[in-house]
């Protein structure tokens, strides 16, 4: 577990990295993702599956992923730091969430069809 994490940061270190080193407007731990996964997938089949380091940095990530709630105290109390400017940009706050939010409702669906005409079940 101890090596998934560090894998883990190690990318997300590198994605930092390369944000800041060739000012790229995704931010860094984004990079580190995609970096994740093209390692994930390069590694994918080429050992057994049960030992599978790919399945270790799962197994952790899920691990990981139980405690992802404690991540929205900080942007909670930065909410009620900034109220009364968050009421002045109402109707703009209020736009970007629906905007979005129908944007992943879509992209997500499409992508969603685009797989399943594939065979993608897994």
């Amino acid at each position: 577990m101890l090596y998934a994490i560090f894998f883990i940061f190690l990318l997300q270190l590198v994605g930092e990295f390369l944000q800041k080193y060739f000012v790229l407007a995704i931010p860094g731990p984004v990079i580190g993702l995609l970096l994740m996964l093209v390692v994930l997938l390069l590694q994918r089949g080429s050992r057994d599956s049960d030992t599978d380091f790919g399945q270790k940095v799962i197994n952790t990530s899920n691990h990981l992923l139980q405690y992802l709630s404690l991540l929205f105290v900080p942007i909670g109390v930065g909410v009620v730091m900034h109220l009364q400017l968050l009421e002045s940009q109402l109707v703009k706050v209020l736009g970007v969430i629906i905007i979005g939010t129908l944007l992943t409702i879509i992209v997500t669906a499409a992508l969603f069809q685009v797989l399943r005409k594939r065979g993608v079940d897994d």
